[in-house]
């Protein structure tokens, strides 16, 4: 169920900063149809820090009832207890898995780090999923941590690691690769991370280009190595772009803008970009062949 390429889908807004019911569900089956394998809900590029409890509810029901793909709702918070309350209302609205990035303000070390997770998993019967992803909470999950964890807790079935390293991603498919799944979490190695052992990708440039997403990983799947090699090499020119450059939220909402899609700005503080920055994401699209 968790291989393949899966979009950490934006939460797309009104000019209120509310949050636009019909256009989140209208992507919905824009990524279901651009054959992704799966939809990520509350990730990082859904904004979840900027959501309240309801509204992350009322997100999680709507894709949940729009997508006839799996769904993996992102369920971090910042104490064990609050990250608890909202895993099992997730579980009941019926996610297929939980997504469950580090508490990121006062820094556990790993010992407390085995324990938030271990609460988690013993009373939450759900499939569960690690994220790590050190550019935002500071913290690179330690690889022995995430080996006891997967050893001790069945219903710990795999881990997005958005760490960018390609080497620590080949130590996860050696250590724990085929006890769980390994998704790769940033767009720049997904094809060498798939060619290690890894099982599929998590990557916020599916927003923007789903279907070359999709294209990479059956070219890998069917062995055409050479077309894979060019695919990754464009996707990474528009990862550079709209997820390194600037703010990942501004300017993936700002390319899917100009691919047609009302998905609205950021809430603030995050503003708007400036001409340049539009200008760099808009020849980008263009050069990819979006546009």
């Amino acid at each position: 169920m968790f291989e393949g390429v899966f979009v950490p889908h934006i939460t797309p807004f009104d000019d209120e900063e509310e949050i636009n019911e019909e256009m989140l569900r209208d992507l919905v089956h824009y990524f279901a149809d651009a054959g992704l394998n799966g939809l990520v809900t509350l990730g990082s590029n859904g904004e979840f820090p900027y959501l309240s409890f309801e509204e992350k509810l009322r997100v999680l029901k709507i894709v949940r009832d729009e997508s006839p793909v799996p769904v993996i709702a992102g369920v971090a918070e910042n104490s064990t207890k609050e990250t608890i309350r909202l895993a099992k209302e997730a579980w009941d609205i019926g996610v297929d898995a939980l997504l469950i990035a580090p508490p990121y303000y006062f820094k556990p070390d790993k010992r407390e780090l085995f324990a938030h997770y271990s609460r988690i998993a013993y009373e939450v019967e759900a499939p569960i999923l690690l994220y790590n992803v050190p550019k935002f909470t500071t913290i690179n999950i330690d690889l022995d941590v995430v080996e006891k964890l997967v050893e001790e807790h069945s219903n710990i079935v795999g881990i997005k690691d958005s760490s960018g390293s390609i080497g620590r991603i080949a130590e996860l498919v050696r250590r724990v690769g085929d006890k769980i799944n390994i998704l790769a979490g940033t767009a720049d190695v997904m094809y060498p991370s798939w060619m290690l052992g890894a099982h599929g990708a998590v990557v916020a440039v599916a927003n923007v280009a789903p279907r070359l997403c999709v294209e990479l990983y059956n070219a890998f799947l069917e062995k055409r190595y050479e077309r894979a090699r060019k695919l990754q090499l464009m996707i990474n020119y528009l990862n550079e772009v709209v997820v390194k450059k600037y703010n990942q939220i501004s300017a993936i909402k700002e390319a899917m803008r100009m691919l047609g899609f009302e998905v609205g700005y950021p809430r603030m503080p995050a503003l708007p970009l400036d001409e340049k920055a539009l200008e760099d994401i808009e020849r980008a699209l263009i050069e990819i062949g979006l546009l």
